[in-house]
């Protein structure tokens, strides 16, 4: 079977996640380790110098703007998730040809996280992308 090839995300793996969970678990760490940080530079600072507290609290609200930015990419992820699935049903049994010419009648359709293939009736694969031709 002539398929190109895709991550499936599986939803039954809990060590399957996607490119959101990833960034928002990495960012977790490093906020908790520059929360850490910033508490024993507090409690270690020179009396007759101290931090900048507005350089702090301009630390404090960039780490939080990247953790809103990653909330929002996950829903968005979720979002395009969910309109593809509901796509899918009107894809089957239609003809699809790619830019280079495979053509075919779908009949099964598989949702990935990097994109979604098209099985068609003669074993081949498509991607669903751009130059697709849907008949």
């Amino acid at each position: 079977m002539d398929i190109p090839t895709a991550t499936a995300v599986n939803v039954n793996n809990p060590q399957a996640l996607s490119k959101a969970d990833k960034a928002k678990e990495s960012l977790t760490v490093d906020y908790d380790a520059f929360l850490t940080l910033m508490m024993a530079q507090m409690q270690n600072q020179d009396p007759t110098n101290p931090m900048d507290p507005s350089e702090q609290l301009s630390q404090l609200a960039s780490f939080s703007q990247v953790e809103q930015a990653i909330e929002t990419n996950a829903k968005l992820e979720t979002l395009l998730s969910n309109m593809a699935f509901g796509q899918v049903d009107d894809l089957i049994g239609r003809t699809v040809t790619d830019p280079s010419g495979v053509s075919g009648t779908v009949t099964s359709v598989e949702v990935y996280s990097d994109g979604t293939l098209l099985g068609l009736d003669n074993g081949k694969g498509i991607l669903l992308g751009p130059g697709v031709k849907i008949t």
